[in-house]
């Protein structure tokens, strides 16, 4: 019974959901206040999701009806899969039997699902929408195994979580080094790509291709992208928390205040991003990536090696 809390409720699939919808609303009420306006309501990302599954799910015809219905299980069963691991290693000091690079592989399987969801629909901009997020992927994922590197370096080559969150406890959070900070700014580039949001929304642009990768998904299939969204909303930066800000405290108390207030800046430093830039083409993020993070996490890796 109490794994079953412990998987279902706290720190589990009900306690990562309403966070993560918390951590979405406030992102959008940071925008709405860069903006001048009031914003949506708490409760704005739990109704938007419910709504969706009262709704009539339609797949489109000549669509590759398997791939298109099991491409958001999949990637809900991933990104839960993910974030089951990572809770119970933050907030109950548990280890599992794996480490951040089976993390890694539960972290790309979405967006390869979402790839595939958008090409079985057989629409012409859900494809638009499909080869910019493979561009993407290949870009953002690739940024995020340098500042996995710089992790491990950093941890002696521990691979695993708890260990990573150990070494921070007894040496300092790998954030007040300079090689930490650059695999924190690649970290926070990461989430923003990872979550389509602005500048690096073009696989979803919907001034330009509607939506893109989802534009032939609606109801429940469609919900069950928003609630993986939603988890990933809370996971990501608990992840890159736990990685990079590992802070020593052994009060619960204290230890969750210095998290609320850590995940409070993510979504504020996310939020900065997106509303002082505009939506990049993607040939410009594939520079952005390339050109300016690749040598920013080299860099990075060569001051890990040196101890700074």
């Amino acid at each position: 019974m109490k794994a079953l809390f412990n998987y279902l409720i706290f720190p589990g699939f009900i306690f990562s959901l309403v966070i993560g919808g918390m951590g979405w609303w406030l992102e959008r009420k940071f925008t709405a206040r860069f903006q001048y306006r009031v914003g949506p309501p708490w409760y704005q990302t739990f109704l938007d999701i419910l709504k969706l599954f009262l709704k009539e799910t339609i797949i489109p015809g000549g669509a590759s009806k398997i791939l298109f219905i099991l491409s958001p299980l999949l990637t809900f069963s991933a990104v839960l899969m993910f974030n089951l691991m990572l809770t119970e290693n933050y907030f109950l000091d548990k280890s599992f039997v794996g480490d951040i690079l089976v993390m890694l592989y539960l972290l790309i399987i979405p967006s390869l699902f979402i790839i595939l969801g958008a090409s079985s629909s057989r629409n012409p901009l859900a494809l638009v929408g499909a080869s910019r997020e493979t561009k993407l992927m290949l870009s953002y994922e690739f940024i995020f195994i340098i500042s996995l590197v710089i992790i491990i370096i950093k941890s002696n080559g521990n691979l695993m979580l708890a260990d990573i969150l150990n070494n921070q406890i007894n040496r300092g959070m790998y954030l007040k080094s300079a090689s930490g900070t650059i695999g924190f700014i690649l970290a926070l580039f990461y989430i923003q790509a990872k979550l389509g949001i602005v500048p690096f929304d073009a696989a979803e642009a919907e001034q330009e291709i509607m939506s893109g990768t989802a534009i032939e998904y609606s109801g429940p299939l469609l919900g069950f992208y928003r609630i993986a969204k939603t988890l990933l909303y809370f996971s990501l930066p608990l992840f890159v928390i736990a990685l990079f800000g590992q802070i020593a405290i052994n009060n619960p108390l204290h230890k969750y205040s210095a998290f609320v207030i850590e995940y409070v800046l993510i979504l504020l430093l996310i939020s900065v991003i997106k509303n002082i830039n505009p939506r990049l083409r993607i040939k410009e993020i594939l520079g952005f990536f390339w050109f300016f993070l690749f040598p920013l996490g080299i860099l990075g890796i060569i001051l890990a090696i040196k101890g700074l």
